[in-house]
């Protein structure tokens, strides 16, 4: 039968025949309890009566209302902000009136804006204001760190503010790294939060040599806590040779994270403690 709410025919449909589909059911649901929890905050703490209790319903119901046509404006006008905003995108894309050229450590340089790179980096703008920057005859600027997707893919953010799903699984490690050298506080927070929804055992040793490279102290706590974690998984994998003879330094620090694991568990009563062969 249709449903009563979005088929068809809704208007003709009357009790007992009425029914709803399953999309309808829990659209309700969610909305009930979301009105809920607005007429809870009005009326609960304030009065047992009755009357009271049913006003203070109405006003959340009211609120709830509010709230919802603000959060669909507050959508809106964040729609037409990045709409404006993606003309920087347009402007590199297209290369229009491009005053200055990066170069990678490979490929072609790519074409940038000096005004733009000086207000998404202090480090950028320093380097922009020196006099052999204001010659017209200077108008390159070398990262041979980077390769020239890594470069691609730093322009892209700088301009529009975002990172693809794609870009992001590739180049987060040496996004971060460029984030810490030339001084991008945003890049840095949204690489530091993929890298840490994407910790595990697995890449619990590349986001430790990442976080020293970096000088970042919650990704170390963060990738020492789940290699202690998983001390015998990492220690037996293929990778941590390698890491161990690039990275003596930070598998002392390995070594003393988990003598203090064993003595924290010892001091707390349990038995259960890690060894080496």
């Amino acid at each position: 039968m249709d449903c009563c709410i979005c088929g068809p025919m809704a208007s003709v449909f009357r009790s007992p025949r009425n029914t709803i589909c399953t999309s309808c059911y829990e659209g309700g649901r969610s909305m009930i309890a979301f009105l809920n929890m607005h007429e809870v905050d009005g009326a609960v703490d304030r009065s047992r009566d009755s009357v009271q209790l049913q006003s203070n319903s109405t006003k959340g119901i009211l609120q709830a209302w509010n709230y919802m046509n603000e959060m669909k404006n507050h959508q809106e006008e964040m729609k037409e902000r990045m709409d404006f905003l993606e003309g920087f995108s347009v402007a590199f894309r297209e290369k229009m009136h491009a005053d200055i050229e990066l170069k990678a450590g490979n490929g072609v340089p790519i074409p940038a804006h000096r005004a733009l790179l000086a207000t998404r980096s202090e480090i950028f703008q320093t380097m922009l204001d020196w006099d052999e920057f204001k010659a017209p005859s200077s108008d390159t600027i070398s990262l041979p760190e980077l390769s020239h997707e890594e470069l691609q893919c730093l322009l892209q953010f700088l301009y529009s503010g975002s990172l693809s799903s794609e870009n992001t699984e590739q180049h987060v490690y040496s996004m971060l790294v460029a984030a810490d050298k030339y001084d991008i506080p945003f890049l840095k927070k949204l690489c530091e939060k993929r890298i840490l929804g994407s910790l595990d055992a697995s890449n619990a040793l590349e986001v430790l040599e990442i976080s020293e490279i970096c000088s970042n102290k919650i990704l170390k706590e963060s990738a020492m806590s789940s290699i202690v974690k998983h001390m015998e998984e990492i220690v037996f994998s293929p990778g941590f040779e390698r890491f161990a003879l690039k990275n003596a330094h930070l598998c002392v620090e390995i070594t003393r994270a988990l003598f203090r694991e064993n003595k924290d568990k010892k001091l707390g009563g349990t038995s259960q403690h890690a060894s080496f062969t």
